[in-house]
């Protein structure tokens, strides 16, 4: 193997970060968001990709958080010196390790970005938790502390430069916080399907921000041909127009039959099918750049069935 040969398998190399902290965030006695659910996931692909490449989530700077979120919410998260769990409000909890966990969760994303951008790696996925997409640049809200992939975008917009990052989104709730923080950003797409109605009641077709925001909702109940349609006839189509420079994924397993949360009727197929389409489209845009992180997913073995499918696929691809 000569030297080109060993630059191109390190650019197509996929990533995996994570960090022990992130199972330390402590929801409490029956909450849907345990740690369990990142155990399982890490599981699953330990068993069944040996060979992945593992790395230490590092610690989000507050000046990274800050590209997204306020002061107050910093603070609230950060500096609450809680001794034990806390509700921020009915479904989100705050532990006294909670923000260890929030600042690797968000740190991961930061990571990601930095190698694929740098050609430390093709691909990445943050295997980490509490997730993110409902996070507002001001609250914290639907068991998200900080919004992970958004600080990530950021990220990538400030340190790297880029002209147009997109963020694709599966997770079967709607990611309102995403939504909110770039409604107003040109640089920045958000596409999402997800069940609807359902918490947290956003996400509507009519949405659409400065043109940058395109939901793609479902009814309860929807299953593999329905959510295949919105992304192949109305999702893909627009962002594979966007032509981003970096490909972010929201990816939560809550829309598989298995979840207790929702009502949708997908398996793992599907959600190794939308991968496949999006690292395709990565390829023609952004050099196969995709940064995934882990959201939503509520049943353990939907979870190991899903994220399985979605990191053999940004593999193999």
């Amino acid at each position: 193997m000569d030297g080109c040969d060993e630059l191109r398998n390190v650019e197509l190399s996929l990533r995996i970060y994570t960090h022990a902290a992130c199972l330390a965030h402590d929801t409490g006695p029956g909450h849907p968001e345990r740690p369990q659910r990142l155990g399982a996931v890490v599981e699953a692909l330990r068993d069944g990709l040996p060979d992945l490449d593992w790395h230490e989530a590092p610690r989000a700077t507050r000046g990274q958080l800050l590209r997204v979120h306020a002061a107050a919410l910093l603070a609230a998260v950060l500096e609450s010196g809680a001794d034990a769990p806390i509700p921020l409000d009915p479904d989100t909890v705050l532990s006294p390790a909670s923000p260890e966990a929030a600042l690797r969760a968000a740190g991961a994303g930061i990571a990601a970005v930095d190698a694929v951008m740098n050609g430390q790696a093709g691909t990445a996925f943050c295997a980490v938790r509490p997730p993110g997409h409902h996070a507002t640049g001001g609250e914290a809200m639907g068991f998200c502390l900080f919004n992970n992939i958004a600080v990530a975008a950021a990220h990538a917009l400030d340190r790297h430069g880029l002209a147009r990052v997109a963020i694709a989104d599966f997770d079967v709730h709607h990611g309102n916080g995403t939504q909110a923080i770039f409604e107003h950003e040109p640089r920045v797409m958000y596409f999402s399907s997800h069940q609807y109605p359902l918490y947290p009641g956003t996400g509507a077709r009519q949405e659409r921000g400065i043109g940058n925001i395109v939901n793609a909702p479902l009814p309860p109940g929807a299953g593999s041909r329905t959510f295949r349609e919105a992304w192949r006839e109305r999702l893909l189509p627009e962002l594979d127009a966007f032509a981003p420079q970096l490909l972010f994924v929201s990816a939560g397993f809550d829309a598989h039959w298995r979840d207790p949360l929702a009502q949708m009727q997908l398996d793992a197929e599907d959600f190794g099918w939308l991968t496949g389409e999006l690292h395709a489209l990565a390829a023609r845009h952004a050099a196969g750049r995709i940064v995934s992180m882990l959201e939503g997913g509520y049943d353990l073995q939907a979870l190991r069935e899903g994220s399985l499918a979605h990191v053999r696929v940004l593999i193999d691809s």
